[in-house]
């Protein structure tokens, strides 16, 4: 697959709140190694690295909210901020789309002139997807790799309930399947942005 020179990565939500209880059971323990290697990926050829942040009200019950140590990057994404050679940016949102965030993302990428977006972080079904969605209708080439994300058991209405892996599969079926964005693997994406 082929890989812009300009393409964005868009890390979203990569914070230590998630780390907490509160959510439950996740997937993929791979998903931090994997956003890892493509943060340094980007970095290195010098493609634009978008950071994302969700801060949830101050007084709220949210592990995300601000104030709260949970609110701040997981360490491996804080490490790598500022270290690349092309242009970053830092978002803060409180919705689920990180286009509904401060500075607007939409302005800027289409100030920089980049007409392709690499979505990864956390939730996979919740801002992730939203993201990737919002990314599309907006006329984007939106690829989603989806080993460097994960998610959360989740229950519903009527009883209902689903895994974090059936969740996964609902939003990679939806995205691809919908004509939002195009799912692959890390390693796709790894070797379409090296030229490999």
């Amino acid at each position: 697959m082929e890989i812009a020179e300009n393409a964005a990565l868009v890390v979203v939500d990569v914070q230590k709140g998630f780390e907490e209880e509160f959510w439950g059971k996740r997937n993929n323990p791979g998903a931090e190694e994997n956003i890892a290697a493509l943060i340094d990926l980007w970095q290195g050829t010098g493609r634009p690295v978008v950071f994302v942040r969700h801060d949830s009200p101050a007084g709220s019950r949210s592990p995300l909210r601000i104030g709260h140590v949970g609110n701040d990057f997981k360490d491996f994404v804080e490490e790598r901020r500022g270290k690349g050679d092309g242009p970053e940016l830092l978002v803060t949102k409180s919705v689920n789309s990180a286009f509904y965030g401060e500075p607007s993302l939409d302005l800027w990428l289409s100030g920089e002139g980049i007409a392709q977006i690499v979505v990864v972080g956390i939730q996979t079904n919740m801002c992730n997807e939203t993201t990737a969605r919002m990314g599309g209708n907006l006329g984007y080439e939106v690829v989603f790799p989806l080993d460097a994300m994960h998610t959360f058991d989740l229950e519903g209405p009527f009883g209902w309930a689903a895994t974090a892996e059936e969740l996964t599969r609902a939003t990679a079926v939806s995205l691809h399947g919908g004509g939002f964005a195009r799912v692959v693997t890390t390693e796709e994406v790894l070797k379409g942005a090296s030229g490999a």
